[in-house]
Formats: structure tokens, sequence, C-alpha cells
């Protein structure tokens, strides 16, 4: 007897027909579908339609760019550390995918494209970007998306610059194959490449954060050569062909290059000991090494390594943050994908109230995040001749990447449940996202070390600190909470338990930066709805939040029906 209510099988029934189930999320434009990251763009002095970066989001939407990721990431790095007759070889394979990924990445410039010179050698004569950390930012947003492994030497070698900058003949001699468009993964020296990528390689086994504790040691062999003897915890994209590192002449750190090969052409003395199994970020390749009298070049002055590096930790904090802003876009477009295409109990879920009010929470989240990320990478720009700019970087870096970084997570799972158990397998590209989920938060300094970074800024650059307020309150002046958000701010940066509190200052930070960045950039309804829910009060788990009218603008905004 059939069920009441439900048809009866019969020999026609076609069991095996799929229906009620959603085509992939591939063959799209990244850029042109993201309404949020075309105005913030804008905003910031950036051209998004010309430029070739429509094109540059068809090719990053398409299916080829998703297997590939996939691929790099199923298929992880291997380590030899010997061949077969016994000799050291301290080489990471890894598997093709992640290499077509690299040299797609590396063509499009997010290795260097900020530090290029325009001339009439180059061709950039007439092209220069004219805003190249948002132009760069939002190149890398898209790549997050598809692929965030690869995205870790793009980022080093970028930011490597900023400290090779201290060491002039360095910098003339690895500065061009940075700059090169080139991807060559050869196991060469470097002046024989094509191009080059570098990496970087601070904590130790005892130290951690605290890269005071370090125990490798460098002793000079002629003018700034040293060699080193010691070690580091992590040291991740080991076959970059150089690494800035930190080691102890004296009593502080001394920053140092240190090459794949020494200037007579044989193999430096960098042996690794294993490769980490880690949670995620598994396309990319994270050892443990040992320097057995490696050979360096000195960076900068002895004992003022911590100061030389921070000038690359600034703008691998500012990665982090604009990589973890697209995974939060990747995870809203694929539940409101998801959402679009699956109906439940007769209805589109896209329709349902319940539904909409998890999608709009998490569209807001989003669109806040992406102008956040990119109004920082304008600061960047913009700190050479406006000194309230450079303020403002120097504030806001730690602040944004604690808030963007710490809250994808969170966010991703609340995304990935939007799909139900199609986002719980391994066929979505969800879990992927979530297992890349935590990582920028703790790469480049946790939690409570970017929330130490403002108070450490409170304390010894007040005047900063009050100027990037004063700029902030003007920039979200009428907005609901604003205000109090700001004297929230103020008193707890002074309090003399103002370190207890330092989370809660951050936190209060970021919703203003960002109430203020999306004042900038998004319809003014968003930008109220924003601070209505974040900043006048404590925000409710998302989907809990009552977005009102404006629900309707959040979810067209975020992935016009395709």
């Amino acid at each position: 007897m059939p069920q009441r209510g439900r048809p009866a099988l019969t020999s026609k029934t076609r069991i095996n027909e799929v229906f009620n189930q959603v085509p992939p999320l591939v063959g799209v434009n990244l850029v042109a579908l993201d309404q949020a990251l075309l105005d913030a763009m804008a905003h910031n002095g950036a051209d998004a339609i010309s430029g070739g970066f429509l094109s540059y989001g068809e090719t990053w939407g398409g299916a080829e760019r998703f297997d590939m990721a996939r691929l790099a990431n199923r298929n992880p790095p291997l380590l030899h550390t010997h061949d077969s007759c016994g000799r050291r070889s301290d080489t990471v394979e890894f598997h093709p995918a992640y290499h077509w990924l690299m040299e797609a990445s590396v063509e499009n410039g997010l290795q260097a494209s900020t530090w290029d010179t325009p001339s009439a050698s180059n061709g950039l004569a007439d092209a220069a970007p004219r805003m190249p950390h948002v132009e760069r930012a939002a190149r890398l947003f898209v790549a997050a998306q598809v692929e965030s492994g690869h995205v870790c030497p793009m980022t080093m070698t970028h930011a490597s610059v900023a400290t090779l900058q201290a060491a002039p003949d360095r910098l003339r001699d690895w500065l061009p194959l940075i700059r090169s468009r080139t991807y060559d993964a050869r196991f060469l020296p470097f002046w024989e490449k094509r191009g080059v990528t570098l990496g970087m390689g601070m904590t130790e086994k005892q130290g951690g954060t605290d890269v005071r504790a370090n125990t490798t040691v460098a002793v000079q062999t002629a003018g700034e050569e040293y060699a080193l003897t010691g070690h580091k915890w992590f040291f991740s994209a080991p076959m970059s062909d150089g690494f800035l590192v930190l080691a102890k002449v004296g009593k502080e750190p001394t920053a140092f290059l240190v090459p794949r090969f020494r200037p007579d052409g044989n193999v430096n003395a960098l042996h690794f000991q294993r490769l980490k199994d880690k949670l995620g970020n598994r396309s990319n390749a994270s050892a443990e090494v040992e320097f057995k009298d490696a050979f360096a070049w000195r960076i900068g002055e002895e004992d003022k390594g911590i100061g030389t590096i921070l000038k690359m930790v600034q703008l691998t904090r500012l990665d982090c943050a604009v990589a973890s802003a697209g995974l939060l876009r990747m995870g809203t477009a694929l539940a409101l994908h998801h959402a679009q295409h699956r109906s439940v109990f007769q209805r589109k879920l896209v329709d349902q109230p319940a539904m909409r009010a998890v999608l709009a929470d998490l569209a807001l989240e989003q669109e806040a995040a992406t102008a956040l990320a990119l109004r920082l990478a304008a600061s960047f720009d913009r700190a050479e001749k406006a000194p309230h700019e450079a303020a403002r970087a120097r504030v806001l870096t730690p602040v944004v990447k604690f808030a963007l970084c710490k809250a994808t997570p969170g966010f991703v799972f609340e995304a990935m449940e939007c799909l139900g158990g199609n986002g719980y397998i391994e066929d979505s590209p969800m879990p992927r996202l979530y297992r890349e989920a935590p990582v920028n938060a703790i790469w480049e300094g946790a939690g409570n070390v970017m929330a130490l970074d403002l108070m450490r800024a409170a304390s010894k650059q007040a005047e900063v600190v009050a100027a990037t307020l004063v700029t902030l309150g003007e920039e979200t002046r009428g907005l609901p909470g604003a205000a109090e958000a700001a004297r929230d701010i103020e008193d707890a940066l002074k309090d003399p338990q103002a370190e207890a509190r330092a989370r809660f200052a951050v936190t209060r930070l970021a919703a203003l930066a960002a109430t203020a960045a999306l004042a900038g950039s998004a319809p003014a309804e968003i930008a109220e709805a924003y601070a209505r829910t974040r900043l006048a009060k404590a925000p409710w788990p998302l989907g809990a939040n009552d977005l009102g009218s404006v629900t309707d603008l959040l979810i067209g905004r975020t992935l016009p029906l395709i």
C-alpha cells in the first residue's frame, strides 16, 4: 500500500533522476557579481572596469581554477630530505596544480605589483595603477576565494620588499626578479632564474611570538655575510628562493636574508626536518628547518631586526585581513547560490523568511569586511603623502586583522549550515573554506597579539590613535551608536586595566572602522543597518539581528540570480 499523500512508485519512475539539487558555483565572474567589491574599489580610487580586472574575475571564477584548487589540496606537498644515495636534498615536491596556481598569480602580479616602477622599459609608463595597494588587494581578495594556500608565498614575497629596502645591495639584486611576471619553480640559484619568490621564518620552538627568546645565532664571516646556526619552527613555502629570518649576533635579534643557494652555487645548509600536518592550507608546505652554518646576508643594522622585519609584517597582516574577507565572500556566495536553487516545502530557500534573515546577516558582515579591508589598503597607498592615513594604517592594521580573521571560522560554519549536508562533504568547496578559516587569525600574530599591538600604539603613540579616532568619528557622524563606541574605545584605552580590556577595545574599534568604511562605499541604508546592529548594541548571532527593509537590498547586491 502506498503511503497517504505520496505517489506510488511505478515501473516508469526514474530512481536515479536528480532534481532539486544545486548546480556548482563555477563559470561565474567573481568580480562582476560582487557589487560590494566594485563599490569599495571605486570609493578607494581604484578602477575595476579597465585594466583587465573584469576579465580576471571571469578567469578565477572558471571551473578550471576551482578544479586546480581541489587538486592542489587533495595532493599535499611531499618532503624529500635525501636522495636515493643518501645525500641531503631538502626539497619539497608540489602537485602540478599548485604550480599552475602559482603561475597564474605571479602572472597577475600578486607577489609584486605594488612595487612596480613606471618606466618605458617595463611598459608601465602609462599603466601604473593609481592605488596599487587597493588594486592588488582586490586581486588577492578574488584569488583567496578560490585557493588560499598559494596566496601565502604571494604575500611573503610581496611584503619582503619592505624589509629588503634596508639592504640596498640585496634589493638591487633581488627586486627585478621579484617584479618578474614569470613563475620559475626550478631549483636553481636565484641569479639563474627568471623570477623568484621569498619566504620568512621568525618563530622557534621555545618562543613562538616572543622572537626575543630566539636562540638561532649568527656569526659574521665577511662584511654583511654571516653563518647561521639554529632552527625555525614554522617555515612556510620552503621552496622559495630566499627567506627573511631573525637571528642573534648580540643581545637582540638581527634580520637576515637566507638564500637557498650560497653565492658559490652550492646548496645552502637549510635542513628540513619535516612538514607540518596542518588542519588546512594544505596545498602550501610549512616546514621545520635547521640551519647548519647556513649562509646569510644581514639586512639592516645589527640588533635592530625586529623593527626591520615589522615593515614586512604590517603588509602580511593586511593580506591576512584581505584573504579572510575573500573567504567571507565565497562563503556568502555559496550559501546564497544554494538558497536560490534549492526548494524546501515547495518554496525556494531564498524566499523563506528565516533563511533570508541569515543570508542578509551574512551579506552585511561580508560587505563590511570587503569595505574595511579595501579601505585599509587605501591607507597604505596614501600613507606617504598623508600623515593621517599613515596613522590610520598603523592603528587599524592589527585591528582589522583581529576582527576579520577571527570572525571567519564562525562565519564560514554559518554559511556551511545553509547548505546542509551538501556543505559538509568534500565534493563541496565549503569544507576547504572551513579548514582554511582559522589560519589567518593565527599567522602573523594571533588575537591577543593584535589587541596588545593596539594597546602598545595607545601607550607609545597616543596622538596617532587619537587622530584616527577623530577621523573615524567624523566619518560616522550621525550613525547609530558611533559616538558611544568612540567613547567606549577611549575609556578602554585609558583604563588602568587596559590590557585586560584589550579585546573589548579592538572589537569596538573594528566595528567603528567598518561602519566608517561602509559609510563611504555602500548605500546609506546598509551603513545605517550595520551601525544599528553592531555599534548601537552588541550584535546578536548571525540571523538574529533585525535588518528590516534592508534585507532585500543586501541579498540582491550580494549575488544576483544566476
